[in-house]
Order: C-alpha cells, then sequence, then structure tokens
C-alpha cells in the first residue's frame, strides 16, 4: 500500500501569490464569525500561506467557529439547557471548523507541518556550512 493512501499530508507551501493585508470580515458574518476571522486571518496573512483564492475557505471556518459560540452562548444564557436538535447542530459545525483549522494551518500538527516549509536559511555567511 502506498503512503498516499494512508492518509499522509502533504507538506503545506508557502503560497506563490499571498495576500499582504488581511480584508475585512464579509458583510454577512456574525458577530462571533467577525470575531474568528480578526484573530486568525492576520496570523494566516503573516506566515503567507493564504491567497484570494483560500478566501472562501477561510470564510466557511470562521462561519463554523462563530456558529460553535453563539449556540453556546444562547445555551448558557437559557440557563445550561442543552436542545438536543442544536447540540447536533453545534456538533457538526465544530466538526467542520476543525477540519477546515487543519487545513489552514491553525492546529499544533498542521503547524509543525508548515514550519517545515519554512524558506531556507542562507548559509553564505558561514565559510563551513555544506
Amino acid at each position: 500500500m502506498s503512503k498516499h493512501l494512508r492518509g499522509v499530508k502533504p507538506p503545506i507551501r508557502l503560497d506563490q501569490e499571498p495576500l499582504t493585508k488581511a480584508p475585512k470580515a464579509p458583510a454577512y458574518f456574525s458577530s462571533y464569525a467577525v470575531g474568528e476571522w480578526k484573530r486568525v486571518l492576520p496570523v494566516l496573512v503573516q506566515r503567507r500561506v493564504i491567497c484570494v483564492a483560500d478566501l472562501a475557505q477561510v470564510e466557511t471556518y470562521c462561519c463554523m467557529a462563530g456558529l460553535v459560540r453563539q449556540i453556546e452562548t444562547e445555551r448558557c444564557a437559557a440557563g445550561g439547557v442543552i436542545d438536543v436538535r442544536m447540540f447536533g447542530v453545534q456538533n457538526r459545525a465544530a466538526q467542520t471548523a476543525r477540519q477546515l483549522a487543519a487545513s489552514l494551518g491553525l492546529d499544533p500538527v498542521s503547524r509543525a507541518r508548515l514550519g517545515s516549509a519554512a524558506p531556507d536559511a542562507d548559509d553564505d555567511d558561514n565559510p563551513l556550512a555544506v
């Protein structure tokens, strides 16, 4: 069995045309999604791994993370009562957010893979470097 059939993800590489500044959050976002957008997008821009084509994926991640927070806030405001249907929605949104976070490099394993994508340091200063 080849290693590609075992779920091994390819390493994350720096993008060829990364965004240089974080765009404004979409107008349709909830306040929770806007908060997540403002939290993660500057990090992705700084790492140079996000381009215009990836913004839809970031939008979906922020919406799902915002939905998880919104449902939890509403549950707490209702005295902690668990609505079974809303728990299912929250659970699916959390799972989707987790999967998208991993593909965007927002979890520890993905960041470790991303760290290996950093450009090599220039060793010209060291005459003993091979």
